[in-house]
């Protein structure tokens, strides 16, 4: 059975962390307050502001705890671990809530229309799969490419809210997205390769 903690949307758990009054929360009492469904939360966390202008270099700073992260996914581990220096870091709860508020009514159309389904999709080897693929993903978000790591960061967020909500419709939607994300990678090194053996060609003929 179901404890009422497991029951409650993702997004109303955010929402009640930008509510508190302390002025400040760490990283640490995030992962407290998701509880059981810590790693799915937490990936769905930290993809998400991806989705939302960001300073330049943003992308890599959030790609940190994912890398992190997603191995322990792939291992299998119970709890998620942070290095003293990600769990204790502080972010200003009204900066938090700012990116929160924007993304919570997509988050709950989604939630309203997702379900437990496809179980076979997780388990000890889904969620390892699920884990392993983040983590190559996670790696791409640490790439400083503009405006490249919004589709991996949308699949990394989709298999995120997939764990929390153990939905197999959204985790194939995270394959789904991760295969884009592939094939927007290639294209666009090789597109990136042919631009600089063009430049190389340019100035040997000056």
């Amino acid at each position: 059975m179901e404890t009422p903690e497991r029951r409650r949307p993702l997004s109303a758990i955010l929402l009640e962390i930008c509510d508190d009054p302390d002025p400040t929360v760490t990283v640490g009492e995030i992962v407290h307050r998701f509880g059981r469904r810590a790693f799915g939360a937490l990936l769905f966390f930290f993809s998400a502001p991806n989705w939302l202008p960001l300073p330049p270099g943003s992308s890599t700073f959030l790609a940190l705890p994912l890398v992190l992260l997603t191995p322990q996914v792939a291992w299998g581990v119970q709890g998620p671990w942070l290095p003293r220096f990600i769990d204790a870091r502080a972010m200003r709860r009204q900066d938090l809530a700012a990116g929160v508020r924007k993304l919570a009514p997509t988050l709950q159309r989604i939630e309203r229309v997702s379900r437990p389904r496809l179980p076979w999709l997780f388990g000890p080897v889904g969620d390892r799969m699920i884990g392993l693929t983040c983590f190559l993903l996670s790696l791409v978000l640490l790439l400083p490419i503009p405006l490249g790591n919004m589709a991996p960061a949308a699949a990394i967020g989709a298999f995120g809210l997939a764990m929390v909500q153990r939905d197999g419709v959204l985790a194939l939607i995270g394959y789904g997205i991760t295969a884009l994300s592939g094939a927007l990678l290639v294209i666009g090194g090789g597109a990136a390769l042919f631009a600089l053996r063009e430049l190389l060609r340019w100035l040997a003929i000056t």
